[in-house]
């Protein structure tokens, strides 16, 4: 019922928000399945930087966890010649799992992806590899993989 819900009102903030804006500005806010799955943010504070942050959930783990992540990225336009918009990304950032038997983690995050940014519409889709060093409460390392989807409001 709650995922009805939250669809629903992402739709309707879709359908009525018809203004276009440029994927490399401003706030994204979507969907990425993958190891976690979840909700997913983007805030460019540059045109080749920005903030990225999650709130998911890890199906995958021995024991299902609440996974929340923010990153700093730096973004590559030139790495990719393509007729498209690929910049590849990279960046750093932490993540804090919450485990339902107490087992909470904290990470350093190391991201790698790329994302593609139509032209047309306020969206953009990516795809990123993430090695997780967990440090709390013991060393560990983990890959988080995501692949996800943005849009962007004016």
């Amino acid at each position: 019922m709650k995922k009805l819900i939250v669809i629903s009102a992402v739709s309707l903030l879709l359908i009525f928000n018809c203004g276009l804006k440029a994927q490399d500005k401003g706030f994204g806010l979507g969907l990425m399945i993958g190891e976690p799955t979840g909700f997913s943010g983007k805030y460019w504070v540059s045109n080749d930087n920005a903030f990225d942050f999650g709130l998911a959930y890890s199906f995958v783990q021995k024991f299902s966890a609440l996974s929340i992540h923010a990153d700093y990225l730096y973004h590559a336009f030139d790495v990719i010649k393509s007729d498209y918009r690929l910049p590849v990304y990279y960046g750093f950032g932490a993540r804090i799992r919450f485990v339902n038997n107490s087992d909470n983690s904290l990470g350093a995050r190391g991201v790698v992806g790329i994302a593609w940014l139509n032209e047309k519409l306020p969206i953009d889709v990516f795809f990123e590899v993430v090695p997780v060093f967990n440090i709390i409460p013991s060393t560990s390392l983990n890959l988080d993989l995501a692949l996800g989807a943005r849009y962007y409001f004016k």
